[in-house]
């Protein structure tokens, strides 16, 4: 009898000609698709790599024509470049530790079914992703609470988002059972404790997923620095990179080159600062890759 199991258990069911179809057209798309998005990625890398007059003349195609490293030197010869980095990666790390700390309380507040007025401090989260205070009622507040021009516009105002308090809540519904709070309730846990020794503890991919999503939006903050920062000093990358890409501005003693050469190396700065501004999460991502698809395919499973 096992025998007749096992032996039923190798066949394999065969696809029918739709699905064989079906799979083939799927995976042609899929291929094109993904051959669109990742050769302007090919062709940017390679550019950074390249000849300005190899790039000008638009002799680049897949691989670098002429290497140089003349674009990264540049960059890293720019101050105000490098304090744009260090000045992104403060406001990234400090914004996402603090939006994760506000998300993580009313999350594990709002996923307490013991929380008698949960429901309608949801309903007041939820309105204001429908409506907002607007962009100069917001300015005039942050002028009035005397963050213009400090780093504490770029951390403060951001606050948390009420989608990743979604994410976070329903994950906490649905990974910290009663049993387990009411267990350590009767051993003498305190709500507190339970949360910091038990359930943040528990909650390791959906803690990944959401810190990757407040650094990477933090990261990519450019519209409130344009609003409300004016000392260059404070500037992150992205507004240096709007100056430099879209504004034309170069230092004239960023790099020992002639005059003439500065339009080449223009050009070339483009595609060096591209790349540069997008490394740290082309290498972030791989490694948390994991915890993201898991964190959020657990995250939505319930309401």
């Amino acid at each position: 009898m096992h025998s007749i199991f096992n032996r039923g258990n190798k066949r394999r069911i065969k696809d029918s000609f739709g699905d064989k179809v079906f799979n083939v057209v799927n995976f042609l798309f899929a291929s094109f698709f993904f051959i669109v998005v990742l050769y302007p990625i090919i062709y940017i890398v390679a550019s950074s790599f390249s000849d300005p007059l190899a790039v000008i003349q638009g002799q680049v195609r897949l691989l670098p024509v002429g290497f140089s490293l003349m674009g990264y030197e540049a960059v890293f010869n720019h101050s105000q470049i490098v304090s744009g980095f260090i000045n992104s990666f403060l406001y990234m790390f400090a914004g996402t530790v603090y939006s994760l700390f506000l998300t993580i309380l009313a999350a594990y507040t709002l996923s307490r079914k013991d929380f008698v007025d949960r429901n309608i401090l949801m309903l007041v989260f939820a309105f204001t992703m429908l409506f907002s205070g607007g962009m100069i009622p917001t300015f005039m507040l942050i002028r009035n609470l005397g963050l213009m021009d400090t780093r504490w516009a770029m951390i403060i105002p951001p606050g948390f988002t009420v989608f990743n308090i979604i994410v976070m809540r329903t994950y906490f519904a649905s990974n910290l059972p009663d049993e387990l709070l009411e267990s350590a309730q009767m051993d003498g846990c305190t709500d507190f404790k339970f949360l910091v020794k038990i359930a943040i503890p528990l909650s390791g991919p959906i803690i990944a997923v959401i810190s990757l999503l407040y650094a990477l939006d933090q990261w990519n903050s450019f519209f409130p620095a344009l609003l409300y920062l004016k000392t260059p000093s404070l500037f992150p990358l992205q507004l240096v990179l709007r100056e430099i890409l879209l504004m034309g501005q170069l230092d004239a003693d960023m790099i020992d080159i002639h005059a003439q050469d500065r339009e080449f190396l223009a050009v070339l700065l483009r595609y060096s600062l591209i790349v540069v501004a997008s490394a740290p999460f082309m290498i972030l991502y791989p490694l948390v890759q994991r915890f993201f698809v898991k964190g959020m395919m657990v995250g939505a499973i319930k309401g």
